[in-house]
């Protein structure tokens, strides 16, 4: 397996300004823009080193001879959305979920996915080794501005969903966009959808004042309340660049992105009189159990969207994602989708005309739980090779980390392609077994760290 020396699961992260200087992101994006060699469009989320990383990736794409279209400030999906429809390829500036100070590049290709591997070792290529194109000074295309993109990708999402069954069931839904992308577009959606929209971190902001922009429980103590004491029907909370959607029940309890894409496969199976799911290593057995009674194929991948994104074209796939919050339409956008997870979601509860709480309750149950623990870049290699050897008289799956199955259950331990850590998810039929599980595989690590 080649070390990737810049790249992580999907794109380049760093801390701005530090690692992520306006220099090393004009030569990153002129090694891609040397390989797509066209028309790139270019977004960013609100984080306060936008503005001068989508300069430097200007700078560099036309360096390169590329034609630049500037689409502002929108989600990730949005700009995939329109890569897909209209350019030769894409850059969007965020470190997602990551804390403030990060930022990043995440590259896709013509199709809207995140480029491959082959794509991130030129890439890598050119900046450590060789030099990116450079072209003549007559050759310099121009940048221009698109601003109309998000309106017709709001657009879109409501043709894919049906909008008169959610009005008529006015629902009444609060919005945590944690002051990132999603600010341009959920609350608008679901107001034009008919719900009753209450906002909370709606205003952009690259500080995130109101929260950490990972919508994990503890981080949505916040929503859980407000959901609860308003009597909303659901809470819907994002990430930075508005490609995860997390739901809050009407009781202000969280409810794990396995439950969200377990409910909305069963949705888009029962519509579609069945078809090929694909996912990742990493997620829930609740998924295989509902492809079976509803007539679906499941595909698992190693971790990233983009390689679910991937398969599911090469597969012509229904649907698709991760345990975290991540849903893929492919007929819409090659990768994970807020809005139209969030469309979706209340879509699915107005046909059915139940609280969310009871739609989970419904889906095969298994309880889950998630730990982290730091651990430097440079000695995940290591440790990974010596977990391996320690759990060799266990059943294992090393497609990705090493996903260790066992009679009460499952835990994956896998570093982290973003950030110095190991992650480790495990599920089980009890919360106990879960928890037991997954420090178990934090153990792991920590034993095996130098």
């Amino acid at each position: 397996m080649t070390i990737k020396r810049l790249f992580g699961t999907f794109g380049v992260r760093r801390i701005a300004n530090q690692e992520l200087t306006p220099e090393f992101a004009s030569r990153l994006a002129a090694a891609y823009g040397s390989i797509v060699k066209g028309t790139v469009a270019v977004g960013g989320d609100p984080r306060t080193s936008t503005e001068m990383i989508k300069h430097a990736v200007i700078a560099g794409l036309l360096s390169a001879g590329c034609k630049v279209i500037d689409l502002g400030i929108l989600p990730t999906p949005a700009v995939q959305f329109a890569v897909r429809n209209y350019y030769d390829g894409g850059v969007m500036i965020t470190a997602s979920h990551n804390p403030p100070k990060y930022n990043g590049l995440k590259f896709v290709d013509s199709d809207g996915i995140g480029i491959e591997e082959k794509w991130e070792q030129k890439i890598e290529a050119m900046f450590f080794d060789e030099e990116p194109v450079r072209v003549s000074w007559n050759a310099i295309e121009e940048s221009t501005k698109n601003h109309g993109i998000v309106e017709e990708y709001i657009e879109n999402v409501i043709e894919r969903v049906d909008s008169q069954a959610i009005k008529e069931a006015n629902l009444k839904v609060i919005v945590d966009c944690g002051s990132g992308a999603a600010c341009f577009t959920t609350p608008y959606l679901l107001r034009r959808l008919g719900c009753q929209v209450t906002t909370m971190n709606c205003q952009p902001d690259g500080f995130f004042p109101g929260r950490n922009p990972e919508p994990t429980s503890e981080n949505l103590e916040e929503l859980k309340n407000v959901v609860k004491a308003t009597g909303a029907d659901l809470g819907i909370a994002h990430d930075g660049d508005a490609d995860r959607t997390i739901c809050i029940d009407e009781n202000g309890e969280f409810v794990f992105g396995d439950k969200t894409f377990a409910l909305v496969e069963k949705a888009m199976l029962k519509e579609n009189g069945g078809g090929t799911i694909v996912t990742t290593v990493a997620t829930s057995a609740a998924i295989y159990d509902i492809a079976e009674e509803y007539n679906g194929e499941v595909i698992a991948t190693r971790v990233g969207d983009l390689l679910v994104a991937r398969e599911l074209k090469d597969q012509n796939g229904l649907f698709g994602g991760e345990e975290n919050g991540g849903l893929i339409f492919p007929e819409f956008v090659y990768g994970r989708d807020a809005a139209l997870s969030t469309a979706k979601i209340v879509e699915i509860m107005a046909k059915e005309a139940k609280p969310l709480s009871e739609l989970i309750q419904e889906l095969p149950k298994y309880c889950s739980a998630k730990l982290k623990v730091e651990c430097a870049d440079h000695q995940k290699s290591t440790v990974m090779d010596r977990i391996v050897e320690a759990t060799s008289d266990h059943e294992v799956d090393t497609k990705d980390g090493v996903k260790i199955l066992t009679e009460k259950g499952w835990v994956i331990i896998r570093p982290s392609g973003t950030e110095p850590i190991f992650r480790c998810f495990a599920e089980a039929q009890t919360e106990e077994d879960a928890l037991k599980m997954a420090k178990w595989g934090i153990s792991l690590v920590e034993e095996n760290m130098e």
